[in-house]
């Protein structure tokens, strides 16, 4: 009789956690924009759909979880997961800026990572998964200048 309960909390709690988005990670556009300006940082943008594309999953599970990402992530960047679901509930205004910022970036798969300025200018641009994301944005922002 405890296992299923068990079971049924832990489904639950996981849910809960999917639903409120990664640890970390603004949704909210403008105030990441206001946070890098504050903070001196770069802004990194994750074009995701994070209930159905099998490698924004793998990407989140292989590099944006691990300790040493969160580690680099939270010295030097600002996060933003600009997330495209088919099976989540978004607000009205949350669906218009991802839309809108989709276009402007001109995002045509997912993931598309993308580092940019505080003043929303484009820096770098990967597309697709890659195992060693870390690594690759470390050298690409060792030559960007803040």
């Amino acid at each position: 009789m405890k296992t299923p309960l068990l079971t049924l909390l832990l489904s639950a709690l996981l849910t809960l956690n999917a639903l409120a988005g990664k640890s970390g990670w603004e949704e909210n556009y403008e105030k990441a924009i206001a946070e890098a300006k504050e903070s001196k940082k770069l802004v990194l943008l994750d074009f995701t759909g994070s209930d159905w594309c099998g490698w924004c999953m793998k990407l989140d599970e292989e590099v944006f979880s691990t300790s040493a990402f969160k580690k680099f992530a939270k010295e030097n960047l600002v996060l933003v997961e600009l997330d495209y679901p088919h099976g989540k509930n978004q607000t009205k205004k949350l669906k218009e800026q991802n839309a809108s910022l989709k276009s402007k970036f001109g995002i045509r798969g997912y993931p598309t990572l993308i580092v940019i300025d505080a003043d929303g200018k484009e820096q770098a641009r990967w597309g697709g998964y890659s195992k060693t994301f870390l690594s690759e944005l470390k050298e690409k922002l060792g030559s960007i200048k803040k």
